[in-house]
């Protein structure tokens, strides 16, 4: 997301700093007089904009602690001691955990400005191209607010029109009236949203064609829909240049400077321009030692880091690790090389970066390497196996550099492990494990398993994990807070 993009955020900030920014913590567009607000072009640009800003608060910390804490992904590190995220971590949150609310509280916020901007943009005398493209994307944002909050709390509340989800006071609507409505969200947005080639340099990044169909095809994966999952998917994978999609040659290069916005971004968040100015990933992945940011790395200690589990699953020849973990860290000043005692994350570090705990290494919400691993999937569950075969040796050719890692044909439950497990191979830190243990059923039974490997090979307490997991943490609590606004609200059976 470019200048000409990002400004329109700003211009909501006024001149408040990036970071203090009320606009970022107290979401006044959701508080605008919309009646006297949307008036021309630009007021609809600005709309769409405000719902593509929600994703910030959304995914820079947020889905990264809910979706690989509760997993075999990551733990909460001694730098950042912290109950709620410990929680997470040993499987004993519950309706109060800070981490929850905010999720649910970030997802409708989104809504509700993708609501304010669908409602309100047709009225706008502008181009009608335009005006149907700005709905598309609004539309776009929407289903994948609700398809966060449909992933994680199961029944919840369908808000379409004005309101925010404190002034509805509504039941909660069934998990197929949700999905209902993100089919038909996204329906609307494939056909009216321009190829990715067809924007202009200054819209990139702004969501395209084949970056909803892409979400589509992982909304029908989800729901199990495999055969409608498949055809979905084959539109973008199998036509993949034109639709300005591929495989980078080299992993890392999704998060280095110059490649991070190429073939491979389909959804994603750029930190280059205000207000997204700074990636706070970094903060979670800190060094385990303390050296002052203006002498050495960071002020840091280590916060969230990779289970010893996830580190033992990579095989040395995959290139995948070097980016996954890092245990060298290069001395600001002197150039020394400082050593972890632990394999910390890799992704989001930047060498000679002195502000401590912010980075502007863009982050990915999908990867295209996530549609090609979703398609191999579909193809695998309608019976076309050869094909399967051939997606997934595509990521494992690119991981090992050649053919040396691929796998040879197996049966259909083989694949399934097979592929679980190269998701957790290539997405570490990219907020999708919870999602993927949860749609294939393997939650428990794969939770019980960490608890055991990493109570023998790292930490002892970790048989906690085991003995808290229960069926029912299939779906996260509704938050208290928001029982408490809305009694109409039940909670999830086991909370």
């Amino acid at each position: 997301m470019k200048k000409s993009f990002i400004y329109i955020f700003s211009a909501f900030c006024f001149s408040c700093g990036i970071n203090s920014c009320s606009f970022l913590d107290e979401n006044p567009v959701d508080r605008l007089v919309v009646d006297n607000f949307y008036t021309s072009e630009k007021d609809a640009q600005a709309a769409v904009d405000a719902t593509y800003q929600q994703l910030n608060s959304l995914y820079n910390r947020l889905m990264y602690m809910m979706a690989e804490l509760p997993t075999d992904m990551m733990k909460n590190g001694l730098g950042m001691p912290n109950a709620n995220l410990q929680d997470l971590e040993f499987l004993r949150f519950n309706s109060q955990n800070t981490f929850v609310k905010d999720m649910w509280k970030n997802c409708y916020s989104g809504i509700s400005r993708a609501n304010t901007a669908i409602a309100k943009i047709p009225e706008i005398k502008m181009n009608e191209s335009k005006k149907n493209r700005l709905i598309a994307e609004a539309r776009t944002l929407r289903a994948l607010y609700y398809f966060n909050l449909v992933r994680f709390f199961g029944d919840v509340p369908l808000i379409l029109d004005l309101k925010t989800v404190e002034d509805s006071k509504g039941p909660r609507d069934s998990k197929e009236l949700i999905y209902d409505q993100i089919i038909e969200d996204l329906t609307f947005a494939e056909e009216h949203l321009p190829l990715r080639s067809e924007y202009s340099a200054s819209d990139e990044g702004r969501i395209n064609k084949g970056a909803a169909k892409i979400l589509f095809g992982k909304v029908y994966l989800t729901k199990g829909d495999f055969q409608k999952a498949k055809d979905k998917l084959a539109e973008v994978v199998e036509h993949e240049s034109e639709y300005g999609f591929g495989l980078h040659k080299d992993y890392h290069a999704n998060w280095l400077r110059d490649t991070e916005a190429g073939i491979e971004a389909v959804l994603y968040i750029e930190y280059k321009e205000p207000p997204f100015q700074h990636n706070g990933e970094m903060a979670l992945a800190g060094p385990k030692y303390s050296i002052p940011g203006s002498l050495g790395i960071s002020a840091l200690n280590e916060a969230d880091i990779p289970t010893q589990e996830l580190y033992d699953q990579f095989d040395n020849r995959d290139l995948r690790k070097k980016t996954n973990f890092k245990t060298e860290f290069a001395h600001l000043k002197t150039g020394e090389i400082l050593k972890s005692s632990i394999p910390l994350s890799g992704k989001f570090w930047v060498e000679g970066l002195e502000t401590g705990d912010r980075c502007d290494v863009n982050m990915h919400i999908i990867r295209y390497a996530d549609a090609i691993l979703m398609y191999a999937e579909a193809l695998n569950e309608v019976g076309e196996s050869t094909k399967a075969l051939a997606m997934l040796n595509r990521i494992r050719e690119r991981a090992f550099g050649d053919d040396s890692g691929n796998f040879k044909p197996m049966s259909k439950d083989e694949f399934r492990t097979a592929i679980l497990n190269e998701r957790r191979l290539e997405f570490p830190h990219e907020g999708h494990r919870w999602f993927d243990l949860v749609r294939t059923g393997t939650f428990i039974q794969r939770m019980k398993e960490h608890s055991a490997y990493e109570a023998k090979v790292a930490e002892a307490n970790k048989t906690e994990i085991a003995q808290n997991i229960k069926e029912h943490m299939i779906l996260m609590p509704i938050p208290q807070s928001e029982i408490d606004l809305n009694p109409n609200l039940v909670q999830n059976a086991g909370y």
